[in-house]
């Protein structure tokens, strides 16, 4: 059984920083998609952003929403089993809980494509 585990969220002043992690144990971490996602308070789950498994000879490839492109990285370090999203010049509309999940093999975008998820992490962004 796949566990995922975030932390790092905390509260943060508009245009600060922050890097999430999300620690996963159970199962063949490289081998699968991994992804951010986060749910604002009184709105629905949305996508962040996703990191495809690592190739042999290339680096996984990434993906963003809209919103947070040029703004927060993800990556993944495969021999710690850990996923992380470093986010900067955050804004207060990027206040949420931020869930890590895992997918399968081709990245996707939607929620219904992931199998596994954390707890979440509660980040909050003062104006």
């Amino acid at each position: 059984q796949v566990q995922l585990v975030e932390s790092g969220g905390g509260l943060v002043q508009a245009g600060g920083s922050l890097r999430l992690s999300c620690a996963a144990s159970g199962g063949t971490f490289s081998w699968y998609t991994m992804g951010w996602f986060r749910q604002p308070p009184g709105k629905e789950r949305e996508f962040v952003a996703a990191i495809g498994r690592s190739g042999r000879s290339s680096s996984s490839t990434t993906y963003y929403a809209d919103s947070v492109k040029g703004r927060f990285t993800i990556s993944r370090d495969n021999a710690k089993n850990t996923l992380y999203l470093q986010m900067n010049t955050l804004k207060p509309e990027d206040t949420a809980v931020y869930y890590c999940a895992q997918g399968g093999i081709v990245p996707a975008y939607e929620r219904t494509k992931y199998n596994y998820w954390g707890q979440g992490t509660q980040v909050t962004v003062s104006s």
